[in-house]
């Protein structure tokens, strides 16, 4: 690291995209944040860590940019050049958006106006993997 670079403390960080901890952490865990951006300093209040600011408040940007359209493990292989092949189904509703992993889905069940159950899961993990497609 350039000894030059500016910093950014971990609480200044936070407080700038409005994000908490956990979420912070849960992206190191992911790799989204590199281990090495954590820079662990003295200060007169104990010990505390700081960023390169430039990369981490860019990192930041792009992850809070994207989260909403992208799985964080498909945006973690990206940015670490691994490729990872993760199908999943996005269901947006007046409620929000929810995005599930193949690995995830277990029972997929749509009730019809005549109120009869049908059990879609197949013909979803179908279009998931590619199976099936419309033109």
């Amino acid at each position: 690291m350039d000894n030059e670079q500016s910093l950014i403390s971990k609480k200044a960080l936070l407080a700038r995209y409005n994000i908490s901890y956990g979420s912070l952490y849960r992206w190191k865990r992911k790799g989204l944040i590199p281990d090495e951006w954590f820079l662990r300093k003295t200060t007169v209040t104990g010990q505390e860590t700081f960023f390169p600011e430039d990369l981490i408040c860019e990192r930041v940007e792009l992850i809070l940019s994207t989260k909403d359209d992208v799985l964080l493990d498909e945006l973690a292989a990206r940015l670490t050049g691994e490729k990872r092949n993760i199908g999943a189904i996005a269901v947006e509703t007046n409620y929000g958006n929810h995005i599930f992993r193949q690995n995830d889905i277990r029972r997929v069940l749509v009730t019809g106006a005549d109120g009869i159950i049908n059990d879609v899961t197949q013909h979803i993990i179908d279009l998931i993997q590619g199976g099936i497609h419309h033109e």
